[in-house]
């Protein structure tokens, strides 16, 4: 991945320009649609008018004036966005152009950048086996660009992934119920304690980021894979077709304890394929949660 820093600024502002005009097109009404404020502010008490709620009117008022008067209330719209990014080694991994990292802060851009075009604050937890960086949420566009600079070009001291300790970290540095977006691999030793006091605390949505070059391997022969988190080695003979069903079976499987784990926490699910276009996946997520706070 380059250093140069006129490479990395021109990388950042092509992201800014691609995800801001996808907000802009696509996001912006179904991201204000689907999350909401904290509650509702008080603004006034005023004299009754026809069509207004009945249930809005304020009978200790109304009883001192002897004319009905109701209470207005106001939606607490501000939000606090946390982007909890996985940035250890396996997201290096990529079988085609896109690495999991890259697809990962490409999709937080387009959260961030829909927080702020609602006046939301943004945060960003990056963790690996340790938390490598927290920025506390603000707002603007200059707030947001460094959040992508940190989330493309950050350097880990960590390469594994304790997820829990990133889940424990957010609860402890943010207090106020916050909708946040984990953006991970999922590749984690057991996080359920974690995930369940969290999801009680916070509104969470999981990004589980996928590349099907990892389960799906092509007939070469044998092959040395290495576990970037790890270090450990292993000899695999690809030209079996028993070992590929194997692999991708044992990959399935992962990933459907991952996601009953997390519907049973009612944590919401958006996959993320590097081999597939994530404005479908994302699109998809607005509307089947728009649909559910309608029912």
């Amino acid at each position: 991945m380059t250093r140069d820093p006129k490479e990395i600024l021109k990388k950042i502002r092509r992201i800014e320009l691609r995800t801001r005009r996808l907000v802009n097109s696509m996001f912006a009404g179904q991201y204000h649609s689907v999350f909401k404020g904290r509650g509702m502010n008080f603004e006034e008490v005023r004299e009754y008018a026809p069509g207004d709620e009945i249930r809005s009117i304020d009978w200790n008022v109304t009883a001192r004036m002897n004319a009905p008067y109701i209470k207005k209330y106001t939606e607490e719209r501000e939000l606090t966005v946390m982007l909890l990014v996985d940035v250890s080694a396996s997201g290096i991994f990529g079988s085609v152009e896109l690495s999991k990292r890259e697809l990962a802060a490409e999709v937080a851009s387009i959260l961030a950048f829909s927080a702020i075009n609602n006046n939301d604050k943004v945060g960003l937890i990056l963790f690996t086996d340790r938390i490598e960086l927290f920025i506390p949420p603000k707002k603007g566009r200059l707030h947001t660009l460094r959040l992508i600079r940190e989330m493309l070009y950050f350097e880990p001291e960590g390469r594994g992934t304790d997820l829990a300790g990133a889940l424990d970290y957010l609860n402890l540095v943010v207090s106020r119920r916050s909708v946040v977006f984990m953006i991970s691999d999922f590749l984690a030793p057991d996080f359920t304690k974690a995930l369940t006091v969290s999801s009680k605390r916070h509104d969470l949505v999981a990004m589980p980021v996928i590349d099907k070059g990892e389960s799906e391997l092509p007939n070469v022969g044998i092959i040395t894979l290495e576990d970037a988190e790890t270090g450990e080695q292993i000899d695999v003979n690809t030209s079996s077709k028993a070992v590929r069903q194997a692999l991708r079976e044992i990959n399935e499987d992962r990933l459907a304890d991952l996601e009953y784990l997390l519907r049973s926490r009612r944590v919401d699910i958006v996959r993320l394929t590097t081999t597939e276009d994530y404005l479908i996946s994302l699109r998809n997520f607005f509307e089947q949660r728009e649909r559910r706070q309608a029912a």
